[in-house]
């Protein structure tokens, strides 16, 4: 397999491209929020903030299902994607570009989301990670609800590295997972191949990383949690009901809620 590297510790402000926009994992967009309205028994009516929400896919999905959602994330192409987005379709989304550490919100929303990491582990350390899970309890309403879609550590500690094509109606990924034991960091990187065209050869065998993202398990998360006042009500392997959280699973979906009495 080959030789990773680290990318710079700011990576996570600087590789963001609309590219993703054309990646398979966009394609559920969809299908994960019917998942998470289900699993989190939303009515409709709740006020949702989707925390380092991309190009909007997820938190424009629940404003057309009559959700009030306000998104943030980062990355100012994004931002203006998103806001173009829900202007053509006429949502009233609000969007905010900004660092997560850098907004404050109190006890202002019925659901808070992490999806598709959500920077979730993406700062330069355990210190600055934390504020992520600071700003998520306390934006939450008492009794609030909160779920994240992050990688698990669990399956890096027994998996890594590993390869795993994603096959999607676009593009072929071909993503490499590397692990680092010490830091409970993941390395990823490769390369995408748009279908229609001429795929070219790497300029050389190493490969730098596109991420370096602190993983979590779920006794660290729940920890993390239960020192925030909020509590895991489930977890899963993948956006199924019926495929619980393990080793086996590279993917850790987690639904949490804030204590209705602090």
């Amino acid at each position: 397999m080959n030789i990773i590297k680290r990318p710079n510790p700011t990576w996570y402000k600087e590789i963001w491209s609309l590219d993703i926009q054309d990646l398979s994992w966009v394609e559920h967009t969809k299908n994960e929020i019917d998942f998470i309205i289900d699993i989190m028994e939303l009515s409709g009516s709740e006020r949702i903030l989707d925390l380092a929400c991309g190009f909007g896919r997820h938190a424009i999905e629940l404003s057309k299902r009559g959700f009030s959602v306000v998104g943030v994330d980062i990355t100012s192409d994004y931002i203006r994607e998103a806001e173009r987005i829900a202007s053509i379709e006429k949502l009233s989304t609000k969007f905010i570009c900004a660092d997560l550490r850098d907004i404050s919100f109190k006890n202002e929303f019925d659901v808070v989301l992490n999806m598709a990491d959500g920077a979730i582990g993406y700062l330069e350390n355990d210190y600055e990670n934390l504020k992520v899970f600071d700003l998520i309890a306390s934006s939450l309403k008492r009794g609030g609800k909160h779920f994240m879609d992050i990688c698990n550590a669990e399956h890096a500690d027994i998996h890594f590295p590993k390869r795993n094509w994603d096959i999607g109606e676009k593009v072929l990924s071909l993503p490499e997972f590397h692990w680092d034991k010490e830091t409970r960091r993941m390395l990823y990187g490769g390369w995408n191949l748009k279908f229609g065209e001429i795929a070219k050869k790497p300029k050389d065998t190493d490969i730098v990383a596109h991420s370096c993202c602190r993983l979590y398990s779920i006794k660290e998360i729940e920890e993390i949690f239960t020192s925030r006042q909020m509590t895991i009500k489930n977890t899963f392997g993948k956006f199924d009901r019926y495929i619980p959280a393990s080793h086996r699973e590279m993917q850790l979906l987690v639904f949490s809620q804030k204590l209705s009495i602090l």
